[in-house]
């Protein structure tokens, strides 16, 4: 076994455990804390594919940007103040679900061939990645800019306070 297959497979546990951490935790914030180290995996996982820029866009959008709007609407909703609980009749359902959806990615990976050692890599610059971004998908990139600013307003609306100091 590689170097780079222990670091990989350290990596991966390190993920799992922070997504799990972000599932299973019972406090909100917790779980925002735990999504952030499952994303800094999931960049880690990127350098190890000799894929710096996509590393550097998942550490700035999903780690940064993302868990960051997700921590201004749990401060601005004030939704640690509420102590009901979270879980409903669904959660066995949820559980069935889960499990079948495990096992039928289990049997997928199992049973796909995948391609072995290839000769030929394709290198792809930073420069024509960005230029790419910028060109092709600005649209794109400018529509999910406005549906966060959407997120972000409507958590703003949601935990606005009446006069009487009650949270509407």
């Amino acid at each position: 076994m590689s170097v780079e297959q222990v670091v990989f497979y350290i990596v991966a546990a390190i993920a799992v455990i922070g997504g799990l951490g972000t599932v299973l935790s019972r406090d909100i914030v917790h779980s925002a804390l735990f999504l952030v180290l499952a994303l800094l995996m999931t960049a880690a996982v990127f350098v190890l594919l000799s894929s710096e820029f996509l590393a550097l866009v998942q550490i700035l959008v999903y780690g940064g940007g993302i868990t960051i709007l997700v921590i201004f609407a749990i401060m601005i909703t004030q939704l640690r103040s509420v102590r009901q609980t979270l879980d409903g009749p669904q959660r066995p359902f949820a559980f069935v679900v889960a499990v079948a959806l495990g096992v039928l990615l289990g049997v997928m990976a199992f049973r796909t061939d995948w391609i072995g050692e290839t000769d030929r890599v394709t290198v792809v610059s930073t420069e024509s990645l960005g230029s790419s971004l910028f060109r092709e998908f600005a649209v794109p990139f400018e529509i999910a800019s406005f549906v966060l600013l959407a997120a972000l307003i409507g958590a703003v609306v949601l935990a606005r306070t009446d006069d009487e100091g009650e949270v509407r």
